[in-house]
Formats: C-alpha cells, structure tokens, sequence
C-alpha cells in the first residue's frame, strides 16, 4: 500500500476503532478523545502540541457543533493541526499569526 493510502486507512480506522463503543453513532467524547491522543501518539514533537491536561481545551477547539463529543470530521481537524505543527517544527516555518500587523491595546 502506498504511504498516503496507509496514513488514510489508519486515521479511518483509528476513529472507528474508539469511536465504536456503545453502539452510538461514530463519535469520540471526551475520554474517547483523550485515550486516542495518549495512544495514538508517541512522538514528543506531537504529544506536546496536545497534552492530556489540555483535553478540555482540545475538546472545545474540535467540537465545533458544541454536542460534547468530536465526530470524523472534527477529527480529521485535530489531525490536521498536529501536522501542521510537524511540518512547521520540522522545516521551521510557521511562527505568529498576524505577523506584521499591530494589535490594539486598551
């Protein structure tokens, strides 16, 4: 199998695989979530971005429907943003937002 084929499959069957329980549609709460990020990834670089104490946090940033719980498509966002901090550590891009623009101050 080609390398994104894999990366593909594996984040299908990483959500389906803890999203699966309870026979409830295919949706990760907040435990869910916590065991997949504590699991699922191993690299420092990563593990970091997101930490255990800071699922809370994390749940609200995915949960964009605000239903408790994180289904595929918020997934794929978390996702998302872990590679983008990889890819930014490791060509060393990225950096603030708004770069280059002044914030007010009251």
């Amino acid at each position: 199998m080609a390398r994104l084929d894999q990366v593909i499959t594996n984040i299908v069957d990483i959500f389906l695989q803890y999203s699966a329980d309870d026979g409830k549609k295919h949706q990760l709460n907040k435990e869910e979530l916590k065991k997949v990020l504590e699991k699922e990834i191993q690299s420092p670089e990563l593990k970091n971005q997101i930490g255990a104490d800071d699922i809370g946090e994390a749940m609200e940033m995915l949960d964009k429907n605000h239903d408790g719980e994180v289904n595929f498509r918020e997934f794929c966002r978390c996702v998302s943003v872990l590679a983008k901090c990889y890819y930014n550590k490791k060509t060393g891009k990225g950096g603030k937002r708004g770069k280059g623009k002044e914030e007010d101050e009251d």
